[in-house]
């Protein structure tokens, strides 16, 4: 004899059953005007419990009736949209009884085509789309980023840059969006494509004058103070005019970094070069090591823009580096056409910002307080570690 004790055998629906169900799903689509709230309430608690009884054909009548209701008993609505798709669809694509936690407990007890329904709705909130970013299924993100009446909390931005190192399609998306700020997207355009770092670069860089305005006296006393404050030393390094370094330029033994640079295309890279290039130029030799690596090529002309290097110089760079000009005779190469583009289009105020950002962002991972945290505890350790948008931008480029 077969068992069948362990699983339910829905019996079709006598006609009573069926009347019954229609008559309660009337009452509690009544508008407010015709029906107390107990009455609805009380035709609520019997009308979820007939469904827990009944088949997906009778929930999605239900469904379907109560999506256009607002009034509606939100525990039967939370029900029937985490039954399967066919039936919570028109609930998830239509009613707007839902509340922000509602979404969160049917985001979080549902399947990736509920989800994706509930990021294409309007009007979300914050905690919803944190929500859907922090389940982090890459075709539900992207709808959610095209989704321009959804916003993004700062944090959930922060989470979907660093979801973007590994899902590339990101960030095309999250650079059209409004909530990007500049140390999202200075982090982002290490893993960015060419045409996602030429809008990062043209939208997101500043050109500090404002600050520069402001700052000016500081820099004075600073200076008198032998920049013996290192809090002091490091932020102003960010925002200060000059790019090149004098005093590393007094000691090299080149007489400038067209010098330098000259001689790196001639006897091409080397480290030695590279560290001495990077001094010369006002940057760390990790900011430096980073540019110079990176295949893509546009950090190589934001330091000959924000250096003042000539168009020359991008070119005896990037020879230094033994990468082509040509592909054949005649035949530019598209990657340093690109990169010499970027060259062109930027400004010299913003390609020091974004300069400056770099080398004072990436530096940050090779401070001692970050290595420690690193090595010992592997996040961050403290405020600096959790705020810092240096430091954020230095693990995400860098990782843990």
């Amino acid at each position: 004899m077969s068992d069948t004790s362990q699983t339910p055998q829905f019996k079709p629906p006598g006609a009573a059953q069926d009347a019954l169900l229609r008559r309660l799903i009337d009452v509690v689509a009544m508008p407010g005007s015709r029906i107390p709230p107990q009455d609805r309430s009380m035709a609520g608690d019997i009308l979820l419990d007939m469904l827990l009884h009944t088949t997906d054909r009778e929930r999605t009548l239900c469904a379907s009736r109560l999506a256009v209701c607002r009034d509606a008993p939100r525990r039967v609505l939370r029900y029937l949209a985490q039954c399967s798709f066919a039936v919570a669809r028109p609930l998830l694509e239509e009613s707007d009884a839902f509340d922000a936690c509602d979404l969160v407990e049917i985001i979080q007890n549902s399947t990736p085509e509920h989800r994706f329904a509930i990021a294409r709705r309007r009007n979300l909130c914050v905690s919803v789309t944190a929500c859907i970013a922090q389940v982090g299924e890459p075709h539900v993100v992207r709808e959610l980023i095209a989704n321009r009446n959804a916003p993004l909390a700062e944090t959930t931005v922060d989470r979907l840059v660093a979801m973007s190192r590994d899902e590339a399609s990101y960030c095309a998306m999250l650079v059209e969006r409004v909530e990007l700020r500049s140390s999202h997207a200075m982090a982002m355009f290490w893993w960015a494509d060419s045409p996602t770092r030429r809008k990062i670069l043209t939208r997101q860089a500043a050109d500090r004058t404002e600050m520069i305005n402001v700052c000016r006296d500081v820099f004075e006393m600073a200076a008198a103070e032998g920049w013996a404050d290192p809090i002091a030393r490091k932020a102003l390094q960010l925002i200060e005019r000059r790019q090149r370094n004098r005093g590393a330029i007094a000691k090299s033994p080149y007489d400038s970094l067209e010098g330098a640079v000259s001689a790196a295309a001639t006897r091409g890279m080397d480290a030695e070069l590279a560290q001495e290039i990077g001094y010369l130029a006002g940057i760390k030799p990790v900011t430096a090591a980073k540019i110079m690596s990176d295949m893509g090529g546009e950090g190589l002309a934001i330091l000959c823009k924000a250096t003042g290097l000539k168009r020359d110089y991008l070119r005896q760079m990037w020879t230094a580096l033994r990468r082509p000009l040509e592909l054949a005779p005649g035949e530019p190469n598209p990657v340093f056409t690109n990169v010499a583009e970027t060259y062109e289009v930027l400004s010299v105020a913003k390609a020091q910002t974004t300069l400056r950002y770099w080398n004072w962002s990436l530096s940050s991972a090779y401070s001692p307080g970050a290595l420690r945290q690193t090595h010992e505890m592997g996040e961050p350790a403290n405020e600096e570690g959790s705020y810092s948008a240096s430091q954020r931008t230095a693990r995400l480029v860098f990782g843990n």
